[in-house]
């Protein structure tokens, strides 16, 4: 969405049916240009995203769409983020790439990163507990190394967990590094 249009992400927040619902903002035609970016790629991944683009939210409406950062002690994280921005670092090369493998289960995951680690030089920089026993682990490295991590954590999931995505982000979006779980 942050690569096909000027918009900044405002909040993310966690749902109770394993959704995530993604605020951004900017001109009403950006919006829409990310939302529909937004959608294709959430389908690609077999999601079922639903959305709806609000022109000049009334000031009233941001009491309940405005939501405060919240902590789920069940999941142990925020259920509600606030982007945090930074300044673009020399590590955020054109080679840098991020990674994440989700699965449904404890001990998939693990396996997965595990393998993943050991298949090439990357880093992990987070791990994302969603509920329902859905967990994503974050790593990054170069973009090669970042493919053949995941490649090779995914082929460990199958027999210990169900695998949910498997997924490469090269480049990331400035509005992806400033939702990332802090370290």
């Amino acid at each position: 969405m942050d690569k096909t249009a000027t918009v900044r992400v405002l909040q993310l927040e966690l749902n109770d049916f394993l959704g995530v619902v993604i605020k951004i903002a900017g001109e009403i035609d950006a919006v829409q240009a990310a939302i529909t970016a937004g959608h294709a790629t959430a389908e690609r991944m077999q999601g079922k995203p639903i959305s709806t683009t609000i022109n000049r939210p009334d000031d009233e409406a941001w009491k309940a769409i405005d939501s405060l950062v919240e902590f789920n002690p069940l999941i142990q994280q925020n259920v509600v983020t606030l982007p945090t921005y930074r300044e673009p670092t020399v590590s955020d090369s054109a080679s840098f790439a991020l990674g994440f493998i989700e699965t449904q289960g404890f001990t998939a995951v693990f396996e997965a990163i595990d393998n993943a680690c050991k298949a090439a030089n990357v880093e992990v920089i987070g791990k994302e507990k969603l509920g329902g026993g859905y967990v994503t682990i974050i790593i990054k490295g170069d973009v090669a190394a970042v493919k053949a991590a995941v490649d090779a954590g995914q082929s460990k999931v199958e027999g210990l967990g169900k695998l949910i995505a498997a997924h490469v982000i090269a480049r990331p979006s400035e509005s992806v590094l400033a939702l990332l779980p802090k370290a």
